[in-house]
């Protein structure tokens, strides 16, 4: 039996082997979803919900054991992950409080009775919305908490199945997370979890779903539309970023350069939303950059188990190679290295938090999505060159403008096809926009009434009386 190792990254110790499911088990899995799903369905929209409750509740009362489980698989630094658990319960309150209004029938048009001929009595035209089926959720190991629960909690509330996959680097969690269901009233088979690496994730969308719900790469995300495909089932990719902002003439550069240096290294830059890319008006350059490294330098890193620990290690150790190629290749191209540059000198997958100056677009770290704590900045000369460069890349997820002028700022930003824009903040959702990427940043939403009508089928109704 294939098996899944759990390690601490923080450590490099082996935390539990874990047994990984075959393609088998997932065919089993997924019909015994289906046969249980008509009993689910059958169930009024208020008992769901009250068991949805119940998850989110728990959540409240066991957030330090939870956070706990996740920092020591993915060197979350704990602070983080508790702050992630409590605010999942947000997240669920929008869906709790939006589903019902959401998926319920809609009269369209109601036409007047007729001569009195058969078949033609008032017409009715009408909506209803019908769950998916079963649906496999291939989630995240950034922030698991927040990508699995955008999929699985619309997906439960609105009568569906979940076979849910945790990324291979937070499946300690995702286990957690299906105990909590379980105990909150969700029956076994209708919230399942699949464990296992990226052979278990395709065994699962070629078992017969009818949906694929996948939060990763945009490499992965291609392989999971092709998979898919075959199948002509609804897909929702949820991808990675290369997000821009730009810092305009007209703002506090040391005050911008605080919000931003939190913007791209929170949680080690491992968010699909972290500011991967700074352009900064040449008139502000030199002081923006001084305190961007002012702050940098003032972050913790260290064992993410305590409390003041900003900065822990990669989750992947793999990354380290990534991002080492990235400023190898920049310094290479003459970037200049204003912190950091290497993997740090301790144990665990550490990389040291890294500035890069005089940058272009030919440099790999202005173009790649990064996915660490390495970042560049390039000075622009006005708006108009800020906003081509911001444009410059196959990604669409979000982009952000720091400046005192709103009218100013939505200028550049219309320009930029991302499906997210930030006018004076950034790396920032909410449940009641929807989360959304163009080009190489994914298909589909989550959150916001989108992201609850994503699991849920329409059926037109022509409803005529005799």
């Amino acid at each position: 039996m294939s098996m899944l190792r759990v390690v601490n990254p923080a450590t490099g110790t082996v935390v539990r082997d874990l047994p990984c499911d075959t393609p088998a088990s997932v065919d089993g899995k997924v019909a015994a979803a289906r046969e249980a799903l008509p009993a689910w369905r059958e169930r009024s929209l208020g008992e769901r919900v009250a068991i949805i409750r119940r998850f989110r509740d728990m959540l409240v009362e066991r957030a330090d054991q939870l956070a706990l489980v996740l920092t020591t698989e993915t060197g979350k630094p704990i602070s983080q992950a508790r702050g992630e658990i409590r605010a999942t319960p947000g997240r669920l309150d929008f869906f709790l409080e939006n589903v019902e209004t959401v998926i319920a029938p809609k009269l369209m048009r109601r036409e007047p009775m007729g001569s009195g001929v058969p078949g033609t009595g008032a017409l009715e035209e009408t909506v209803t919305y019908e769950p998916l089926g079963v649906v496999a959720n291939i989630s995240a190991w950034n922030y698991p908490y927040f990508v699995g629960s955008n999929v699985f909690a619309p997906a439960l509330l609105a009568g569906n199945a979940v076979v849910y996959k945790p990324s291979e680097h937070a499946t300690l969690t995702g286990l957690a997370i299906a105990g909590l269901l379980h105990e909150a009233g969700v029956p076994e088979a209708i919230f399942t979890t699949a464990v296992g690496r990226g052979d278990v994730g395709a065994a699962l969308i070629d078992a017969g779903v009818d949906g694929v719900f996948f939060t990763g790469s945009y490499s992965t995300g291609v392989k999971v539309a092709t998979s898919a495909a075959h199948h002509l089932i609804p897909t929702q990719l949820e991808l990675g970023g290369k997000d821009p902002v730009y810092v305009a003439d007209d703002v506090d550069p040391a005050a911008v350069a605080s919000a931003l240096a939190d913007g791209a290294f929170y949680n080690n830059g491992q968010s699909c939303c972290a500011v991967e890319r700074i352009y900064v008006h040449r008139s502000v350059f030199m002081a923006f950059r001084t305190a961007f490294v002012e702050a940098i330098n003032g972050f913790s890193m260290g064992d993410p188990a305590k409390t003041d620990t900003y900065l822990g290690p990669l989750t992947r150790e793999e990354q380290l190679a990534v991002l080492q190629a990235q400023v190898d290749d920049a310094v290479s191209k003459g970037a200049t290295v204003l912190a950091g540059g290497r993997r740090a000198d301790r144990e665990g997958w550490y990389f040291e938090p890294t500035i890069l100056s005089n940058v272009t677009h030919d440099m790999k770290v202005m173009r790649e999505e990064t996915f660490g704590p390495v970042i560049g900045i390039q000075e622009v000369s006005d708006d108009q060159e800020a906003a081509k460069l911001m444009a410059d890349t196959p990604y669409g997820l979000t982009a952000g403008v720091y400046s005192a002028d709103r009218a100013r700022a939505a200028a550049v930003l219309a320009q930029l096809p991302t499906g997210s824009s930030y006018w004076n903040c950034c790396d920032r959702v909410s449940p009641v926009l929807p989360w959304t990427g163009r080009g190489h940043s994914g298909l589909g939403s989550t959150l916001s009434h989108e992201g609850i009508r994503a699991f849920v089928t329409p059926r037109a109704w022509h409803m005529r009386a005799p």
